[in-house]
């Protein structure tokens, strides 16, 4: 893992995502960019907003634009003081969603922050992100950010596609761990055309990787499953969640399943994402 890219809502102080990202970064000695996004004046100037009302919310968005600029030396400085060797940062003007979408293509990971009052005021707003980024995503739970440990992951398996990306994904942090839990789910239904044998082997995939896991069988169905993943999670005392987030599009929409949905609004530590 060589690229994390960090979200932060300000820059005159670093938000929990920036605040977990630098610090992972200095642990696993990972280059780290920081991202400020703005929006467009346009999108706050009322319907029929006068010339005068739309020349001040340029010129604000202008001053917004050269003080986020100039937060560029702060948050370099403040990453090395971390630990982080190689940091950069970016400011963005338009829709969070797809600038963050756009720039996490040249990175490994990307962290973002669970926030119920400000950035993402519902679970499908972090959804659409997470579901089309096309790189793993660690959502950093609404709680002040100490040091960051990766001596105990769990890992929810049910031997989907997207938890095979997951863990693949989440491989350089797994072998950091001194322990990792393996909480077995029910199989998913493979594709009805795709029949393997012998099955994919889970154990034996981590194995050749170095990591010996211990194993949980989760008998939970339905709606109980994300609560009974988390509760799991909680018994191991994990530093950190990885498991696949499964969804469906909906016309414009991105919808989280189930158990993806629990877990990301309720969970009390990061969690680590792929679709």
């Amino acid at each position: 893992m060589h690229d994390i890219l960090v979200n932060t809502a300000r820059f005159d102080s670093w938000s929990r995502d920036a605040q977990y990202g630098v610090r992972l970064a200095a642990l696993v000695q990972a280059a780290v960019t920081g991202v400020y996004v703005y929006p467009s004046p346009l999108y706050a100037t009322p319907e029929f907003g006068t010339p005068d009302v739309i020349e001040t919310l340029t010129d604000m968005s202008r001053i917004l634009e050269a003080s986020a600029l100039g937060a560029r030396e702060a948050f370099v400085d403040w990453a090395a003081s971390l630990g982080v060797g190689q940091a950069s940062w970016m400011v963005a003007q338009g829709n969070l969603a797809d600038a963050l979408a756009q720039i996490a293509c040249w990175h490994d990971l990307l962290v973002l922050e669970r926030d119920d009052d400000r950035t993402w005021s519902k679970p499908e707003d972090i959804a659409g992100l997470v579901l089309q980024v096309g790189v793993p995503c660690v959502v950093v739970p609404p709680r002040p950010v100490g040091g960051v440990s990766l001596a105990r992951i769990a890992i929810a398996w049910n031997g989907a596609p997207e938890v095979v990306r997951a863990v693949h994904a989440a491989l350089p942090l797994l072998q950091r761990a001194e322990e990792v839990l393996l909480v077995r789910g029910l199989p998913r239904e493979p594709h009805h055309d795709v029949v393997w044998k012998p099955p994919f082997d889970i154990d034996g995939y981590l194995l050749r990787h170095g990591i010996q896991p211990r194993s949980q069988d989760l008998t939970t169905t339905g709606q109980e499953v994300g609560e009974a993943l988390l509760e799991h999670a909680r018994r191991f005392d994990a530093d950190l969640l990885v498991m696949g987030a499964f969804g469906r599009s909906r016309f414009s929409e991105w919808v989280l399943g189930g158990a993806t949905r629990h877990v990301l609004w309720h969970a009390s530590l990061p969690v680590l994402l792929h679709h």
